[in-house]
């Protein structure tokens, strides 16, 4: 077995449990944010959650296993802890920003729907506030 192979080997081995331990924590985690967001809907919550973990593991670990090739021949061992620090270090990355982009959109949903319910929402009279009278000196008429 070449290093290079060995490389492949190790980088999967650590890039595809990375994979699934980011979608399960998310998963478990993000439940709360998704109940929010759908305004205590639990059906549709666990759904959406279900659909975005497929969609992660879709996402993720078909760019890990595209990502899997080497360019150059890895030649011994420091060869390997390189390529592959880059590497996971890479698909680290990419998790964060997948992350990063499915919490800004589903705040920007858990927003909208949050300001279409304070404009739907009757407001009572509250009656009228009279301003306040000017504090401090009167100021005085010169001659």
């Amino acid at each position: 077995m070449t290093m290079t192979v060995l490389t492949y080997l190790t980088y999967l081995l650590v890039a595809v449990p990375l994979t699934v331990w980011v979608a399960q924590t998310l998963s478990s985690n993000g439940r709360v944010f998704l109940e929010d967001v759908f305004s205590g809907n639990d059906d549709l919550a666990d759904a959406v959650n279900k659909l975005l973990v497929v969609g992660f593991y879709l996402l993720n670990i078909g760019f890990v296993t595209l990502y899997l090739r080497v360019g150059t021949e890895v030649a011994d061992l420091r060869g390997l802890v390189e390529t592959l620090s880059v590497k996971v270090g890479i698909v680290m990355l990419v998790l964060g920003l997948v992350h990063f982009c499915n919490v800004y959109v589903f705040n920007a949903i858990r927003r909208r729907s949050r300001m279409e319910a304070l404009r739907s929402a009757p407001v009572p009279h509250q009656g009228y506030v009279f301003p306040a009278p000017p504090t401090g000196p009167t100021p005085q008429p010169q001659a």
